[in-house]
């Protein structure tokens, strides 16, 4: 599968992004970075420094927007640390990100591969993807499919009671790209908070002794730190690659759906004249993480 990454790694991010370059059923074309989770600057470093971790210095990456589409940025730094991956120790990227920004570059990628044959992985706020809609919607239209990490529907949000944060970092942009002609796959916290390790789980994944499962352990356990009282991590961003391998282990529903803009920034409101979305609502978990472990742990 040919995929482009749209993340703000962010740790979860970043296993999400490990497990991509770890499993040959994944062709990663490019990494677009947008500001979310931290600022622009440090999660473009960051998704170079995971190329480099994987040895994919041929793969590019690109610094895409730095803020939101309206409205003031907001981040989780009290979550991933003041470097995105807790304290994690990644190497310096192997190549400088391309000098012409994610819009350019995901626009000429788009076009130079035939219509329909590149999917867009989305793990953090949907900037980059509704400007690249406004700027160049020729390239945009020729995405085969969008799968986002985002939103909740039954699930209390952790951006206030009813928005998950990549929506209500940036819901102007999720109304736009909700809107357009490209298919989309959500995952909301509904789902995404079945999916959890515990520090046995993360155990046996290191024990597998890959670059990726054991960076990935040590991402994962720096979600514990000042949450020593909690059992298990939930594993947010990497549903989106398994969704994208393994659809079987979720369950789907197709609804109708718009973006909160004002009221509750972020929240998803069915509505009649919404956007046609597939929702993720169930999951197999035990079977997903052993999927996710399973991948973490091929040597390349």
């Amino acid at each position: 599968m040919r995929v482009i990454i749209d993340t703000d790694p962010g740790l979860d991010d970043a296993v999400g992004i490990l497990y991509a370059l770890a499993e040959p059923r994944f062709a990663v074309e490019g990494i677009t970075a947008v500001a979310g989770n931290i600022g622009i600057t440090t999660t473009t470093r960051n998704a170079g420094s995971l190329l480099a971790a994987m040895a994919c210095g041929d793969v590019a990456y690109a610094a895409g927007a730095a803020g939101p589409l309206a409205g003031a940025a907001i981040n989780e730094e009290a979550i991933h640390g003041a470097d995105g991956m807790g304290g994690v120790t990644l190497p310096v990227p192997l190549r400088a990100p391309e000098a012409t920004g994610a819009t350019t570059f995901l626009a000429a990628r788009l076009m130079e591969a035939p219509t329909g044959t590149l999917t867009l992985l989305a793990l953090g706020p949907l900037t980059n993807l509704a400007l690249l809609a406004r700027e160049a919607p020729e390239a945009y239209a020729r995405i085969n499919r969008i799968i986002a990490m985002g939103g909740t529907i039954h699930e209390r949000g952790n951006m206030g009671p009813f928005a998950e944060f990549n929506m209500a970092a940036d819901p102007l942009a999720a109304q736009e790209v909700f809107a357009g002609s490209v298919p989309i796959t959500l995952i909301p916290l509904d789902v995404t908070r079945r999916l959890r390790a515990t520090p046995d789980d993360l155990d046996r994944l290191a024990a597998s002794g890959t670059t990726a499962a054991t960076l990935s352990a040590d991402l994962i356990r720096a979600y514990f730190t000042g949450n020593t009282e909690r059992s298990s991590r939930p594993l947010h961003d990497p549903c989106v690659m398994l969704m994208a391998l393994e659809p079987v282990l979720f369950g789907t529903e197709t609804m109708r759906l718009r973006v909160d803009c004002e009221a509750h920034p972020g929240r998803l409101i069915p509505a009649e004249d919404g956007a046609q979305i597939e929702v993720a609502m169930r999951i197999d978990a035990p079977k997903a993480l052993d999927a996710l472990w399973a991948g973490l742990s091929i040597q390349r």
